[in-house]
C-alpha cells in the first residue's frame, strides 16, 4: 500500500502545482494568525480552486470557533478539517455535525503519558494526526520542526485512519515510515526553504522518500 502525503502550509499557486505534480494526496492551509504561513480568506480560496481533481484540500485551524469557521467554510471549497488546538472530543463532534466535511485531529506526542488522549479523539474524528507536541511556550501549535520517539507508537492498532507529523523530512520520512508503519504522512517546515516557503525540489524529495520508507 502506498504511502499517502499531506503538505501542509501552502501559501503560493507555485506550492500547489508542486504538491499535485510530486503526486501528494492532500494541500494543506492555514488559518491561524501567529503562523507564517497563515492565509486570508481570498488567497486561501484562490488556491484551493488551483486545486486539481483528486487532491484533497484541508483547512487547518486552531480552537475556532463557529464564526471563524463558517467564514472558512462558505469562502473556500474543502474536503476536510484540521483540528490543532486544544478541541475536546465534544467539540470535534460538533464541528463535524455542523460542518458535514470529515474531521482530522491533531494530538500532541512527547511521551507514553500522552497516547491516552489519542482513544477519545478516535470515538469522534475521521482521522488523527499524530504529532510532536510542541514545547512550552511555543507560539505555533504544529510546523515546529520538531519529531517525536516514533518508538512510542510502533505497532500501535487505530480504529481510524491516522497520519504521522512531526519533524519530517525528506532525510528521515522513510525511516519514520518504517518505525512506526504509518500510511500517511505530514510534513510543513520539513520542505521549506524558509519560514512558509515552500521549496517544490523538497516536496518532490519528500513524497519520493515517504514512498520508499
Amino acid at each position: 500500500m502506498s504511502v499517502k502525503v499531506k503538505i501542509c502550509g501552502l501559501s503560493r499557486p507555485e506550492d500547489v502545482a508542486a504538491v499535485a505534480g510530486a503526486g501528494a494526496a492532500y494541500a494543506g492551509f492555514v488559518f491561524f494568525a501567529r503562523s507564517p504561513r497563515n492565509l486570508t480568506l481570498d488567497d486561501a480560496r484562490a488556491l484551493a480552486l488551483e486545486a486539481p481533481v483528486g487532491l484533497a484540500k484541508v483547512a487547518l485551524t486552531v480552537d475556532a470557533d463557529d464564526m471563524l469557521l463558517d467564514r472558512i467554510t462558505e469562502a473556500v471549497p474543502l474536503d476536510m478539517l484540521q483540528l490543532h488546538g486544544s478541541e475536546s472530543p465534544g467539540r470535534v463532534a460538533e464541528i463535524k455535525a455542523r460542518y458535514g466535511l470529515p474531521v482530522m485531529k491533531a494530538v500532541g506526542v512527547a511521551g507514553q503519558e500522552d497516547l491516552a488522549a489519542l482513544a477519545g479523539y478516535e470515538e469522534v474524528a475521521d482521522q488523527i494526526l499524530v504529532d510532536a507536541k510542541p514545547l512550552k511556550g511555543a507560539a505555533l501549535p504544529g510546523g515546529n520542526g520538531l519529531a517525536f520517539d516514533w518508538r512510542l507508537i510502533a505497532g500501535r492498532k487505530w480504529a481510524r485512519p491516522w497520519m504521522l507529523a512531526g519533524g519530517l523530512t525528506p532525510g528521515n520520512v522513510a525511516e519514520a515510515v518504517r518505525l512506526t508503519g504509518a500510511r500517511q504522512v505530514d510534513v510543513s517546515s520539513g520542505v521549506e526553504r524558509a519560514p512558509g516557503m515552500k521549496d517544490a525540489g523538497l516536496i518532490r524529495a519528500f513524497v519520493e522518500a515517504a514512498r520508499c520508507g
